[in-house]
């Protein structure tokens, strides 16, 4: 729980979140130049965690504790700690306060080869909803934030999605997981939906895909098997700029752990097809 003193408003919220993930970028740009090299695994051979994802998560979770002492922090790479509810959850959010959800790395392959499409995100929630976050690119600096019925930004720019009506003249990107087996049902999916729009990106970075949609860069967003901090604050940008948001976990939905972000006028259209193609089996 929050203690007494806490300032919970989602803005000083986003201010924290925006404090954090840029200092932590800067750190995450800075191992590259030296320790990049450092490398181990996870899921799978192709499941990578650097030294750069490490070291940023353990300077996110200083500072937090630092400016918002108490609350509970979920990360990738060590979990959740931090606060009363220490142990290995998923995101509970089993309360009214405050729960920090962070990825150090977000797009870890790409950090690994110097592709310049990877971020760190954090994110606040407060009873299973994002209340407020930041995503910050280390390679430009770029900051995207949100806080809940404030809006979304880059930089100083409002972020709005786009005003696509049409799914053949749309940008959709997508992603796919590390086990070889999902990926070639995904791989079905993408090719019903090739030929129905304007064209597929694969970024590798879901919170910059996610942003990408709410600044009117993809029309839409879809992925299966991510995790709460892969999305937790690039959801609620995407949200926040207008997209209508699918997450893992909706009650009586049948597309499993899929994440989808669109610009509302395609996105009856797009979940049709994305139907019709098979995405129920993924």
């Amino acid at each position: 729980m929050a203690t007494a003193e806490h300032v919970t408003d989602g803005e000083d919220l986003r201010a924290v979140a925006v404090r954090v993930a840029a200092e932590a970028a800067e750190l995450v740009r800075r191992v590259r130049e030296t320790a990049v090299t450092e490398v181990d695994t996870k899921s799978s051979e192709t499941d990578v965690v650097t030294a750069g994802d490490r070291a940023a998560e353990r300077l996110i979770r200083a500072r937090l504790a630092e400016l918002r002492p108490g609350e509970p922090v979920l990360g990738e790479e060590e979990g959740e700690g931090g606060g009363p509810t220490d142990g290995p959850t998923a995101d509970a959010d089993a309360d009214d306060g405050v729960r920090w959800v962070v990825d150090p790395i977000d797009g870890t392959v790409n950090y690994l080869y110097g592709y310049p499409w990877y971020a760190v995100s954090v994110a606040a929630r407060r009873g299973g909803v994002s209340v407020a976050g930041a995503v910050v690119e280390p390679a430009t600096g770029r900051v995207w934030s949100a806080a809940r019925g404030h809006g979304a930004w880059c930089d100083d720019a409002r972020l709005r999605v786009s005003a696509a009506t049409r799914l053949d003249l749309s940008l959709v990107a997508t992603g796919f997981a590390y086990a070889a087996e999902r990926r070639s049902r995904q791989a079905g999916v993408v090719d019903g939906l090739l030929g129905r729009v304007r064209d597929i990106r694969r970024s590798g970075s879901a919170a910059l895909d996610l942003c990408g949609v709410a600044a009117g860069w993809l029309d839409a967003y879809f992925e299966h098997g991510l995790k709460p901090w892969d999305w937790a604050a690039g959801a609620l940008v995407a949200e926040e700029a207008g997209a209508l948001l699918r997450l893992p976990g909706t009650p009586g939905d049948e597309l499993g752990d899929l994440t989808l972000a669109v610009t509302p006028g395609i996105a009856d259209d797009l979940l049709a097809v994305l139907r019709e193609a098979g995405i129920a089996a993924v």
